[in-house]
């Protein structure tokens, strides 16, 4: 083999190097969940997605790769697109568990190959095993059943103290709450973070936990059967 052909073996062998460091050089998962309640009754309100208004229970807003600096890697392949036939044994799952809500109604699609495209062409796993693992991670956090078991029902107010107290409880781990505002000004309860290893298979003590909406010390946990649905789709 030439002095050229060495070159060119060289070559891909840095490249592929390189697509492995970008695709696994994080330090930890942050796992986020969020209310619809909250989605929807601010002045932005929400689109239920055209599988229909979903459950009254945490969904997910995605598993995202993050580096102990508060830093994150993002799109890392930009020729990897989300392919509906990887996933289709998880489509039914992941229309309850990661329904969409922006405007206008979609069928999620557009909304997971987002987060694939953003955060899980970051990881080390193919598009079935990262999606697999968030709709696990869900699972074995079950915030609403959490909150419940301390008392803590959708459809009034309560101490932040008390909702990060249940969560670390239930689950072993401090959370991070990240709130919103309703039109009438009151902070309510928006979105739950965790932090996973990153095999994204167990939580752990958050590295560092992220910059979002401050709450205040009493924050609404308010109701999504309730909640009406956006006029922009009717």
């Amino acid at each position: 083999m030439g002095i050229k052909g060495s070159a060119v073996i060289t070559l891909l062998l840095l490249q592929c190097v390189s697509i492995l460091c970008s695709s696994q050089d994080f330090d930890f998962f942050y796992f986020v969940q969020q209310w619809p309640a909250s989605y929807c009754d601010t002045r932005r309100s929400c689109c239920y997605p055209t599988t229909g208004k979903p459950d009254e229970d945490f969904s997910i807003h995605g598993l995202w790769p993050n580096y102990n600096s508060g830093k994150y890697p993002q799109n890392c392949d930009r020729e990897s697109s989300l392919d509906r036939s990887e996933i289709t044994d998880l489509v039914s799952r992941m229309q309850k568990d990661w329904p969409t809500l922006a405007c206008p109604s979609g069928d999620g699609m557009k909304f997971w190959g987002h987060e694939w495209e953003k955060h899980g062409t970051c990881t080390s796993l193919d598009q079935h095993s990262y999606f697999q693992a968030a709709l696990d991670l869900k699972s074995k956090a079950n915030l609403l059943q959490v909150l419940g078991d301390a008392g803590i029902r959708p459809g009034k107010f309560y101490s932040l103290e008390s909702i990060k107290k249940a969560i670390e409880e239930g689950v072993g781990y401090e959370a991070y709450i990240e709130c919103n505002v309703d039109p009438a000004g009151n902070h309510q309860l928006y979105q739950v973070y965790m932090c996973v290893d990153t095999s994204a298979s167990d939580f752990i003590k958050c590295p560092i936990l992220p910059h979002g909406r401050a709450c205040g010390k009493n924050i609404e946990f308010p109701s999504f059967s309730s909640n009406s649905q956006s006029q922009d789709e009717l």
